[in-house]
């Protein structure tokens, strides 16, 4: 059994469009570069040109070979590394959804 982990981020609202610009291609590059450094990790991308129809504005789309490998990857060093220096302080909402597939 396949585990998804999809998040949505708001950037905080303080930003200029033009940093917000920066931390986004900052979170692309900061996760999608951890594919094949965390175990049980089979899949990452971040979306970070939404349509204008979009209330938010970053979207992480993984996927996990068991929900093991989830609890795994949120604790991992290198993971933890970019949420806590590319993620979290330019974000003022998360919202998650982990399903199994």
């Amino acid at each position: 059994m396949m585990v998804k982990h999809v998040i949505l981020w708001q950037l905080r609202d303080d930003l200029s469009e033009n940093e917000k610009t920066k931390v986004k291609i900052g979170i692309k590059e900061g996760l999608e570069a951890l594919k094949g450094k965390i175990p049980g990790l089979i899949d990452i991308k971040v979306e970070i040109n939404p349509l204008v129809s979009s209330n938010a504005d970053v979207m992480l789309d993984s996927a996990f070979e068991s929900e093991e490998a989830l609890k795994g990857y949120a604790v991992h060093s290198e993971h933890v590394a970019v949420a806590d220096g590319k993620v979290r302080p330019y974000t003022k909402s998360r919202v998650c959804m982990d399903f199994a597939i």
